[in-house]
C-alpha cells in the first residue's frame, strides 16, 4: 500500500491552534506566509483615471500602479474613500473610487510623495 506524502496529509485542522495555513502548515495565527506579499511591480509611476465602462455610464476613478503591501494599499483605498466622501474598493491592486474625484486625490497622492499622472481624457 503507498503511503501518501507529506503534502497529501498535512494536518488541516488542530484542537489545540485551530485551522491550519496550506502553504506554510502553521496555525493561522502564526503564519508566515501571509505576511510575505510581494509589492507588485511596475515602472513607478502611480496613474489616475476615470473609467465608465461596464458600469451602466457610471464613472469610476481608477487609481493603478501604486506599489504598496496589500495591507498598506488597503489602508490607502480606506483614506482615499473619507477624503472623497465615496464609496470605492480594492481589485487586484486596482483602487477605484466612485466618481469623479481626479484632482483630489492627485493632489493627495502627490502629497505623499509619489509620481502620479493623470491618464486617460
Amino acid at each position: 500500500m503507498n503511503r501518501p506524502s507529506r503534502q497529501e496529509s498535512r494536518t488541516v485542522y488542530s484542537t489545540d491552534s485551530g485551522t491550519m495555513c496550506p502553504t506554510c502548515s502553521k496555525p493561522f495565527t502564526a503564519c508566515t506566509c501571509r505576511t510575505r506579499a510581494a509589492v507588485p511591480a511596475g515602472d513607478g509611476v502611480v496613474r489616475v483615471s476615470r473609467e465608465t465602462k461596464g458600469r451602466k455610464g457610471k464613472g469610476v476613478t481608477v487609481i493603478t500602479g501604486v506599489r504598496l503591501a496589500p495591507d498598506a494599499l488597503q489602508q490607502l483605498t480606506t483614506q482615499l474613500k473619507q477624503l472623497c466622501g465615496a464609496g470605492g474598493t480594492l481589485k487586484d491592486g486596482v483602487i477605484e473610487i466612485q466618481g469623479d474625484h481626479r484632482e483630489r486625490i492627485v493632489v493627495a497622492l502627490s502629497a505623499r510623495g509619489l509620481q502620479v499622472k493623470r491618464a486617460g481624457g
